[in-house]
Parts: structure tokens; C-alpha cells; sequence
């Protein structure tokens, strides 16, 4: 209880079915799709104050507070939302939802098709950014949000991103952090790794996995371990777990190094909260992204965009880097847009949007305090 005196306390998801049909990127019709998420401080009259919070990969739209006092863990931006906070429920109202594709609420390959009332399994579409973005649009409109901010990290920045292209109109200001416009071949070589784990497990069942005995929670724990390698860096791995071991060399080979338990750890707790599929759709939709190919160049992609920009990256982020936070700049600059960029220095690798809270607050208030001032 003392740690959520700390957080916005108790908050709730909610769902909302848009019951209309969407067309997808493939061409694909989705119908009457549910979208979960969570809704922290009061919209204005004007429904101008609003911040969209865009999730990671394997993140969901509970992003702050307590589901309920018996808790272990707060949403997974808690440090960065509530009054005071980065994101000031005071002052705004902050909308978090779990993304098309997803396994938390919103309409995935887990949900029930309904042309079989089954699962759909792999007859689910494949999806894009794109798609995700538009699915959150139908979301704010119900909110009736008229302006908003737009924030993510990681895959979340690509979202972000889109928002700007998609709805230059309504969005105002972005802050896109730890992210990219596109992935590079080796992020892409790991989500296929990660995806080949899955498929390849016996279980898998070419998807049809629900409702069965087993479920391909070996594949998917490999892909999970595959990602955390990525999500760390070498500075960061050295300093957690250096070469040493958990008990000793056993001479088989099993766990014998800190850093294998870890790993072990982390795929063993993720199959828990997670859906194979939904990491199939999802991986190969941020592999999918590239803007800068839809549209010629990164620099025409943002042409009619409206907003302000932040982009933050962190010096450690192999995954992200620097370099790819700084093509974003170069191009927003040419495509003549107020942009801010900052580079900080963190050993927390690809992970630091999660947990360098305190540098990233003061720079995100600052950034939207010109917002806050020109009302």
C-alpha cells in the first residue's frame, strides 16, 4: 500500500467495441473490434489536453496505477504518469490501449472469430503500424478527443510516429523516444529468430494451440530470451551478471552462468502473459514499418505533419540507436519542423525509455511546457 501512495492508486481497464469494419493494410476487412484500455485525469472541455500513451512490443494498456491492492507491480510506465509526473494527470488526460494484434483486450489472433467462433489463430490478417494507429484513432474519437500529445518508446515510438503521418491534424506534439523509423537487418534477424522459435515448436500446431493441453510455451520462452539479449547491452550484462556462475560449472549443459538463469528466468515468467501468435503479428508488423520507403523519403513521410517534436535516444541502445534517432531529426529538419533531440548516456541499453525516469521527466516537462504556455 505504501508503494501506491506513490501511483494513481486504483485504476481500471475498460473495453470498447468499434463496431464498424476497418481496412487493413493487406487489404483485409476487420470487424467489430474491441479495443482494451485505460483512461488516467479528466478530458477538458475542449478535449485538447489528451496524451496518447503508445505501448512497446509486449507491453498493454495498463501503462499506471494498481488493478487492485494485492498488486506486486503498478502499470509499466507508472514512474512516468500521475500528478506531477512526466505525463501530469493534474493537467492531462492521459489514454493508454492495448494494441490491434495484441492479447491484452484488444482483438488478436486470440480472439473469436466470428465466422468460425473459434480463435482465429493464423486466419487472423496480418497487421501493421499502420493498423494498430488506425484501430487507437477510433478509440480517441469515442473519447472525444479533438487535439492530442503522442508518446511512445520503442515500438511505441513507431506508433507515435504514424499518428503524425496518419492525423497530422490532430496531433500537436510527439515525443518519440528509444525508437526508429524502420528497422535495421539485424533487428529484423532477431524477430525472425524469434519467430522460427515459435513456429518451430512441436506444440505450435500451425497456430490452432487454444484450447488444447499444450500450448508452444518452449518457443515462445526461447523468443522472449532472444529479445531481452536485444534489450540489454554489453556494459549492462557485464554489470548484472559478468561471467559468473549460478553454482558452479557443472560440465553438462544445463544452467550454469548467471546470465543463462536469467534468461531462463525471463522466458519462463513471460509465457505466462503472453500469446505466441500476438508475438508473430506483432514482431512482423514493426518489421513491416519503413515510412521512408512508403513514401519516397523520411523527409516527405513528415510533410504534412502539424506537430512538435521530441526525440530522445540513449547511447547504449544497440537495438535503436542513436544514429536511427538521429535520421529521424535529419529529416523532420528538413521537412522544416520544430524538433528538440536530446542523446542520454545510460548503461541500461534499449531498456533505459523504461527505466531512466527521472532524466526523461525533467526533459518531457520541459518540452511540454510550451504547449502548457501557449493556452
Amino acid at each position: 500500500m505504501e508503494a501506491m501512495e506513490h501511483s494513481l492508486g486504483l485504476t481500471e481497464s475498460k473495453n470498447f467495441t468499434y463496431e464498424g469494419e476497418i481496412s487493413l493494410t493487406s487489404k483485409k476487412i476487420l470487424k467489430n473490434i474491441n479495443i482494451c484500455y485505460e483512461t488516467y485525469g479528466q478530458l477538458n472541455k475542449n478535449g485538447d489536453n489528451a496524451i496518447l500513451i503508445c505501448h512497446a512490443l509486449t507491453a498493454d494498456a495498463h501503462a499506471a496505477g494498481y488493478h487492485s491492492p494485492n498488486d506486486k507491480k503498478p502499470g509499466w510506465w507508472d514512474a512516468m504518469i500521475g500528478p506531477g509526473k512526466a505525463f501530469d494527470t493534474n493537467k492531462y488526460f492521459v489514454i493508454s490501449s492495448n494494441v490491434l494484434g495484441g492479447c491484452k483486450g484488444t482483438t488478436g489472433p486470440s480472439s473469436i472469430n466470428p465466422d468460425t467462433n473459434m480463435p482465429f489463430g493464423l486466419d487472423f490478417p496480418v497487421i501493421t503500424i499502420e493498423d494498430m494507429v488506425q484501430v487507437q484513432k477510433k478509440l480517441v474519437d469515442f473519447l472525444n478527443v479533438k487535439k492530442l500529445i503522442v508518446v511512445g518508446g520503442s515500438m511505441g515510438g513507431m506508433q507515435a510516429m504514424e499518428w503524425t503521418i496518419s492525423y497530422p491534424d490532430m496531433v500537436k506534439s510527439t515525443i518519440i523516444i528509444a525508437s526508429t523509423a524502420r528497422l535495421s537487418a539485424q533487428a529484423i534477424a532477431f524477430n525472425a529468430v524469434a519467430r522460427n522459435a515459435i513456429i518451430s515448436d512441436k506444440y505450435f500446431n500451425n497456430g490452432n494451440y487454444y484450447n488444447k493441453d499444450f500450448a508452444p510455451d518452449y518457443g515462445l520462452a526461447i523468443a522472449r530470451m532472444v529479445g531481452h539479449i536485444t534489450y540489454l547491452c554489453e556494459e549492462a550484462m557485464h554489470s548484472k551478471f559478468g561471467r559468473d556462475f549460478k553454482d558452479g560449472p557443472s560440465f553438462d549443459f544445463g544452467v550454469d552462468f548467471q546470465v543463462e538463469s536469467y534468461l531462463e528466468y525471463q522466458g519462463r515468467i513471460f509465457v505466462d502473459r503472453f500469446d505466441a501468435n500476438s508475438y508473430l503479428y506483432i514482431t512482423k508488423a514493426v518489421d513491416y514499418y519503413d515510412p521512408a520507403t512508403k513514401y519516397g523519403s523520411l523527409d516527405v513521410a513528415f510533410k504534412k505533419t502539424n506537430s512538435r517534436f521530441l526525440i530522445i535516444s540513449f547511447d547504449s541502445d544497440w537495438l535503436f540507436t542513436p544514429e536511427q534517432s538521429k535520421e529521424l531529426v535529419c529529416a523532420l529538419i528538413k521537412a522544416g519542423k520544430e524538433v528538440s533531440a536530446i542523446e542520454l548516456s545510460s548503461p541500461c541499453g534499449h531498456d533505459a525509455f523504461l527505466i531512466e525516469n527521472e532524466n526523461q521527466t525533467k526533459i518531457i516537462k520541459s518540452f511540454l511546457k510550451k504547449d502548457e504556455d501557449a493556452k
